[in-house]
């Protein structure tokens, strides 16, 4: 990843996620996932995806990738 993309996806978290009350709201649901409730957020051609923990107000992006490669 190039440090300009690392920089768009940090900006896209911080501006558009982290402000939200309700980070689902612009995210989407990954269907038949057998590892738990993960949600994914479209950066261009990147994927963030990401578990939220509604107690703690806190987003933990677990993986970053291509959409070509990251659901591997």
């Amino acid at each position: 990843m190039t440090p300009q993309i690392a920089k768009r996806i940090l900006l896209f978290l911080h501006e558009r996620v982290s402000s939200l009350e309700d980070p689902r709201s612009i995210g989407e649901a990954l269907k038949d996932s057998s590892l738990g409730d993960f949600w994914k957020y479209r950066v261009g051609d990147y994927r963030l995806i990401s578990s939220i923990e509604d107690g703690a107000l806190r987003i933990l992006v677990v993986k970053i990738g291509n959409r070509r490669e990251v659901y591997r």
